[in-house]
């Protein structure tokens, strides 16, 4: 009997597999859940096409209006996209508006018809910091990206705390990680992530803490305090160490720090790039950490792990390319990023240029251009003597840096079926196919409204989910 059923089970389970790989094939799509997608790879997982060209009639499956702008990216988890706006102070240098009627927003959206689910409204926790000087006017209210996983999306709202919702929209909990002001007054853009039953945040400008939430009750379970917290913008990775071992790695003035997901404290701390300031994100790539910087900064690569100060033992290269908000794009073992209108492919082994490419001013029309003569190899250094860190000297004191404060092209490149996607401010996007030399497949407009565009995009399923200061858009098949 048992030598009739067992083929006969074999070719049921076999045309089960098959049944629901076709299925999936039809409708399972890749999520980005965080800032930059996947563990903040800016890498998505699927292998859908991507669209090359695109404008305000072209290619656009829908456009939805948003509340108000913001500098954060829209997420995409199943069939929801979330994104977040702000409204009633500081949308306008114009009209500026009253302080106590500032509100931030969490929008869903269906991502198959691009129409509002629902919306929610938190009135911002004041005193907030004011529409002056160089960070807010430049970004705004709104620029943590949120996260979400299968059943909640979570949203930091700086001063306003962490806001957990369930996917319909109801408020879970509400936690405070601090109502201070980071020294430059420049707001905090810092997103949270998750890993396992934490919700992390960065909370820099808060309370110079990163912080660990329990995501099903809101608890703090841990916070961490350090001096080197002053001055962050970036967003945190979680990288496999080993089998038994996961490290929370972010990038602070001067350094790399790894540190416990558990307990938020210090595994090992890395010399890195001569910056008093760190803007942007780390990104790994098997087991290493790459980062590259602005004010006077550089590049560097580590590999993650160890213990103590791993400066000598684990630096892989450090080198002087610079950048400044944006963060860098390591795919197909190149490492690619954007700066005063050139992108620049170096190679994630040894940081040595593989070329260069000027990218042209903004046009409605694909452009293609020659491919530059790969530049000599950036100088290396040698890595820095460690300014201190977490549970290691205690922080750092103010140390000025070198060069200004740069342009405001928030977004950071990402890349999909062999392109690297990059959008400017004034929502210039430029696709570059993934190669040894340079090669502008297209240069696209998504709006001639003058909108602008500061988030990073979002990218899953053969589509481009993209956000400026007016609406949301969805580049690609309907």
């Amino acid at each position: 009997m048992n030598t009739v059923l067992y083929p006969r089970c074999i070719r049921s389970a076999a045309l089960i597999i098959l049944a629901v790989g076709f299925l999936c094939s039809g409708v399972c799509q890749a999520d980005w859940p965080r800032f930059r997608g996947p563990n903040g790879s800016g890498i998505t997982t699927d292998s859908a096409e991507l669209p090359t060209q695109w404008g305000p009639n072209e290619n656009i499956a829908w456009k939805l209006a948003l509340p108000g702008p913001g500098a954060s990216s829209p997420i995409i988890v199943g069939d929801r996209i979330f994104v977040t706006c702000y409204s009633g102070y500081g949308t306008s240098r114009e009209n500026v508006g009253k302080i106590e009627e500032l509100k931030r927003h969490l929008v869903c959206v269906d991502r198959k018809s691009g129409k509002q689910l629902w919306i929610r409204t938190v009135k911002a926790t004041l005193p907030e910091d004011t529409y002056s000087g160089m960070g807010i006017p430049a970004h705004g209210y709104a620029s943590h990206t949120p996260v979400a996983d299968n059943e909640r999306v979570y949203a930091f709202f700086g001063k306003s705390g962490v806001i957990c919702f369930d996917h319909e929209g109801h408020e879970l909990w509400k936690a405070s990680v601090g109502t201070g002001s980071d020294p430059k007054r420049w707001g905090s853009a810092s997103s949270p992530i998750l890993h396992e039953n934490l919700v992390i945040v960065t909370a820099s400008a808060e309370s110079g803490a990163l912080v660990g939430i329990d995501k099903m009750t809101g608890t703090e379970k841990w916070r961490q305090t350090a001096n080197g917290l002053v001055d962050v913008w970036g967003t945190p990775v979680i990288v496999n160490v080993a089998e038994d071992r996961s490290d929370l790695v972010l990038g602070v003035p001067y350094e790399f720090w790894g540190l416990n997901p558990a307990t938020g404290k210090l595994r090992w701390y890395s010399a890195a790039m001569d910056s008093d300031s760190y803007n942007s994100s780390v990104v790994e790539a098997e087991g290493v950490i790459y980062g590259i910087e602005g004010r006077g900064g550089g590049s560097a690569a580590v590999k993650a792990g160890g213990k103590g100060d791993v400066s000598s033992s684990s630096t892989v290269w450090t080198g002087r390319d610079t950048a400044r908000f944006a963060s860098p794009l390591v795919y197909d073992k190149k490492i690619y990023y954007f700066a005063n209108g050139v992108v620049n492919c170096i190679s994630a082994k040894d940081g040595s240029s593989i070329f260069k490419g000027r990218l042209p001013a903004k046009s409605n029309s694909p452009a293609k251009a020659a491919a530059s003569t790969p530049q000599d190899s950036p100088a290396r250094e040698q890595p820095r003597p460690t300014q201190g860190g977490l549970g290691g000297r205690g922080g750092f004191g103010g140390r000025a840096g070198r060069g200004g404060f740069g342009g405001a092209d928030y977004s950071s490149p990402v890349a999909a079926d062999g392109k690297v996607l990059y959008v400017k401010s004034d929502g210039t996007a430029y696709v570059i196919k993934a190669s040894d030399s340079f090669e502008l497949l297209a240069t696209n407009q998504t709006s001639d409204a003058g909108e602008t565009f500061h988030g990073t995009p979002a990218l899953s399923d053969g589509q481009i989910v993209l956000r400026s200061n007016r609406h949301l858009y969805c580049i690609g098949a309907k």
